[in-house]
């Protein structure tokens, strides 16, 4: 019997312009799916994805950072590569979301339709934009108790993601905030990156949309998870979700090297980044033991060669 597998999808911070443009022009499945969801956001959005990630005139190395289309379009990506795969006969015994992910990992296993979990983005974002004000989340090479250690950094900003021993996310406000840590880290000579995003995501700066989010999600059924629903907030299995878990999973931290290191614990996996970046593959490695036997796999890159990719990947688990 092989090991189990987990589907991984990533949050803000993955996308790029172009994310899977070469699937979507050669995979008829992902091409299905993504101009399935397109129709269903200019439905209820009355804007087009499509057009915007895959605009000829916009260069892949754009910033790209509007929420109002990042939020779906990271979800599109992610859920058609699913559908790729499960098409293909590479079906999940677990699926594991980090920040927005979670909304896909929810659309896979069944606990909202595809249908309600893209309208709770689209809510969500539109309530960010409308009532947040700007915010910045930086990633810090660096064991995560600098946080902890260094003033100067947490009374600034909140402790967003530890996403491995030598990695973690600080979020909050925005301008003389974030220019105080950068200075810090650079004259420590600590690596770090400025995120893609406008706000705070996992901090107080989306507290504004707190009330009004929380009545929308109340007004949704969670159903039971039809696969195992790993959630990088809790850092573990959940069966019972209701609405409050989906607030948690915006304003929350991420703890996903607890998550994986649990998963570990127990057993060992063949973890498959569906994210557009392969950022949680990158992560997974990173929290692996010497003397594991799991296996990482990642199909898109900002680099390209995604067909060729994602057939090595189909020949290697078929």
């Amino acid at each position: 019997m092989g090991k189990s597998k987990v589907f991984m999808f990533s949050g803000q911070g993955s996308q790029y312009y172009h994310m899977g443009r070469e699937l979507y022009e050669t995979n008829l499945t992902f091409q299905h799916w993504m101009s399935k969801m397109n129709q269903i956001i200019q439905q209820n959005a009355g804007i087009n994805i499509l057009e915007e990630i895959y605009n000829p005139a916009i260069h892949r190395s754009t910033v790209f950072d509007k929420l109002s289309y990042t939020h779906p379009a990271i979800f599109m990506v992610e859920y058609s590569l699913a559908r790729v795969c499960i098409e293909n006969g590479i079906e999940p015994d677990y699926v594991l979301g980090a920040s927005l992910g979670e909304f896909v990992s929810a659309a896979i296993t069944g606990i909202l339709s595809l249908e309600k979990a893209l309208e709770c983005l689209l809510i969500q974002s539109a309530l960010i934009q409308s009532d947040c004000q700007p915010g910045s989340m930086t990633a810090i090479v660096h064991n995560p108790e600098l946080y902890k250690q260094t003033s100067i950094i947490h009374d600034h900003f909140e402790l967003a993601a530890i996403n491995y021993s030598s990695h973690f996310i600080i979020s909050g406000n925005y301008r003389d905030e974030l220019i105080t840590v950068e200075a810090y880290l650079k004259r420590e000579g600590i690596v770090f990156q400025t995120l893609p995003v406008r706000y705070g995501f996992h901090s107080a700066n989306i507290e504004p949309i707190a009330r009004e989010y929380k009545k929308k999600l109340s007004n949704l059924t969670f159903n039971h998870p039809q696969i195992p629903f790993i959630s990088c907030v809790s850092a573990g299995s959940i069966d019972d979700i209701d609405s409050e878990h989906f607030w948690n999973v915006l304003r929350q931290p991420i703890d996903f090297q607890k998550t994986i290191q649990r998963l570990e614990a127990g057993n060992q996996f063949v973890y498959i980044d569906l994210g557009p970046s392969g950022t949680l593959a990158n992560f997974v490695k990173r929290n692996l033991t010497s003397d594991s036997e799991s296996k990482v796999y990642t199909i898109l890159t900002p680099f390209g060669q995604d067909v060729r990719t994602l057939q090595k990947v189909m020949e290697s688990l078929n």
